[in-house]
């Protein structure tokens, strides 16, 4: 019954929020962490968090790419600002990703180590 209801009327998800210092310790925490950064390309070329990978939430590819993502492992979303990954950890939690957490405020609030171009 409870699946019934679960495809009829969505999960209720909720997306973790997590501020910068939440969300460094447990990618540093968990072993099967994957950092995905949602932004454009130029952004990502800017600044961006060691060992990312680029999944631009814009181009059509996205849900293609999304797909293909391995939906056991724990993944952690960023963009500038926090909005763009909080719109796609919920599309991720809706195509069957449970272990979801987005950067509440974005790179821009991101206190741990970065890389760039």
């Amino acid at each position: 019954m409870g699946s019934i209801l679960s495809s009829l009327f969505g999960r209720g998800q909720t997306v973790a929020n997590l501020d910068s210092e939440t969300f460094e310790k447990m990618i540093n925490e968990i072993d099967d962490a994957v950092i995905l950064d949602v932004r454009t390309q130029d952004e990502y070329k800017t600044v961006r968090i060691p060992n990312s990978i680029l999944i631009d939430i814009y181009k059509p590819t996205f849900l293609g790419e999304i797909e293909k993502l391995d939906r056991n492992k724990t993944y952690f979303i960023y963009c500038r600002s926090g909005s763009r990954s909080h719109h796609a950890a919920v599309q991720m939690q809706k195509m069957g990703f449970e272990k979801v957490y987005n950067l509440e405020s974005g790179i821009i609030q991101w206190f741990g180590p970065v890389e760039n171009n």
